[in-house]
Formats: structure tokens, C-alpha cells, sequence
């Protein structure tokens, strides 16, 4: 499945590493050292708005305008769709 991050982005969910609000990154050292060596490449800015969310995934980070709550609330519902895909695909073939 796909979460939208804002713009024309959309993700796979499975590539999802984290989802961090944009205050961490202002206040974690660690979060800003992450952030900083991936600043030159790999790094997607997805909307000249206001930054509220960091999205790391497995190859690039994405700077979003969604807030990281509402991209967390994003992640879950299809991590339950696809655990009920799953459920129903395993009792249909039984």
C-alpha cells in the first residue's frame, strides 16, 4: 500500500523507516547528525511550506508539510488493511 506525504508524493508504506515530527529533528543532536549527512543527496522537499515531518525510508528522507501525527495515523490504517487482506486472503483459501 501507499501514504501520501503531501504534493505529489506518495510512498510505499513498506519502505517506511520512521515517521519523526519536525521538532525532534530541531532538538535531538543525533537527529541532526542523521539529517545532515543525508542533506546534499537523498533528501526531498516535498513543498515549500512549512516542514512538519521527517519521513525516512529505506533510500531517501522526505521533508513534508503533514504533520507527523496524521502520517502516523496514514501508516496504520493501511498497516491494518493489509493485515486484514492478509486474514481474509488466509480464510478464503482454507
Amino acid at each position: 500500500m501507499f501514504i501520501h506525504l503531501g504534493g505529489d508524493t506518495v510512498i510505499r508504506s513498506k519502505d517506511v523507516v520512521a515517521i519523526l515530527d519536525q521538532d525532534t529533528h530541531d532538538s535531538s543532536s543525533i537527529t541532526k547528525q542523521f539529517l545532515s549527512s543525508h542533506e546534499n543527496r537523498d533528501v526531498i522537499e516535498i513543498s515549500k511550506e512549512l516542514t512538519k515531518s521527517v519521513v525516512v525510508t529505506i533510500d531517501r528522507v522526505y521533508l513534508s508539510p503533514i504533520s507527523s501525527l496524521t502520517l502516523r495515523r496514514r501508516a496504520q490504517v493501511v498497516s491494518e488493511f493489509e493485515d486484514y487482506s492478509e486474514d481474509v486472503g488466509e480464510s478464503s483459501q482454507s
